[in-house]
């Protein structure tokens, strides 16, 4: 008599996973991709439906601690939404003049008040989201391989804050983060902005660590956008794109130099008071002397 086993009985969403990522490393082989460099995009977020905020994970210190800071992360239906023929796939524009692309829309405040009771919390004042796990499939955990890329775009509306891109990998110290300053050229309108992968400064706590080890791009866990200036007020970013692309930038060329981080020194903070990264906010800090979490 047949019996079904824990594969067959294993959820729909588990199995359409697999089928994709077979169709996506099939399409790689077809087209001969590891051959050379490719020209099209690879969009690491699609926002072209009410379920993409659903994908991502928004934190902040009212989350994670008691904090004041509010965040949240909605969707917003573009002009080809609006007028009925769904998801064009663009990514990087295409938009009439005076339109809006589908995107999401990060809107909170910041508050530096400290969680009453908590006297272990010493400062407040962050918001961030990134994308969630991407769950599983027949050869083991989901992740993006960017690797035949040199650059992350983003195709943004901001208001002009100090916001950090950030990029985890599946490293062995699950306290790092690969982080860059986000570009911004003309707060309040659309534009799309490009950061090298190798300008990102491995991080942890928010502190530049040694050495710098180059990111593991084959092995991308999340990407995600942290405020973390704890400038007292409200914020609102407005992302359409985020994806992998070999288009060098035709503007602002960004380096290093522009992460936003001090990196004269061996290990030093961001420039501005209180750093620029999330894993502070998120695990309890090393203490000194204490070993290196690993992540076996």
């Amino acid at each position: 008599m047949f019996a079904p086993t824990l594969r067959c009985m294993a959820p729909p969403t588990f199995l359409r996973r697999s089928l994709d990522e077979f169709r996506r490393q099939a399409g790689i082989a077809i087209r001969m991709d590891g051959l050379h460099s490719p020209t099209k995009p690879f969009p690491l977020i699609k926002i072209t439906t009410p379920e993409t905020p659903s994908h991502c994970k928004v934190m902040s210190d009212q989350t994670n601690f008691g904090g004041f800071s509010r965040a949240a992360l909605t969707y917003v239906p573009g002009a080809e939404h609006i007028d009925g023929e769904g998801g064009t796939g663009r990514i990087g524009g295409g938009e009439k003049e005076g339109e809006e692309p589908s995107h999401v829309l990060f809107k909170g405040s910041i508050s530096t008040e400290l969680p009453p009771n908590r006297p272990e919390v010493q400062r407040s004042g962050f918001a961030a989201w990134r994308t969630r796990d991407r769950g599983w499939w027949v050869f083991g955990k989901l992740l993006w391989d960017i690797d035949p890329y040199a650059y992350l775009a983003l195709r943004i509306k901001s208001d002009g804050r100090k916001y950090f891109v950030n990029i985890q990998t599946e490293s062995i110290v699950p306290t790092d983060l690969h982080q860059h300053l986000l570009p911004c050229y003309t707060p309040g309108e659309w534009e799309t902005v490009t950061i090298p992968f190798s300008a990102f400064v491995r991080t942890s706590y928010g502190q530049v660590v040694e050495p710098q080890r180059e990111m593991l791009r084959q092995k991308v866990r999340s990407v995600g956008v942290g405020l973390t200036d704890r400038v007292p007020g409200p914020f609102e970013l407005c992302i359409a794109d985020v994806y992998a692309t070999n288009r060098a930038p035709e503007k602002g060329r960004v380096t290093r130099e522009d992460s936003g981080f001090d990196l004269d020194e061996g290990e030093g903070e961001a420039e501005d008071e209180g750093g620029k990264g999330m894993m502070d906010e998120i695990e309890p800090k090393r203490k000194k002397g204490e070993p290196e979490r690993i992540l076996i």
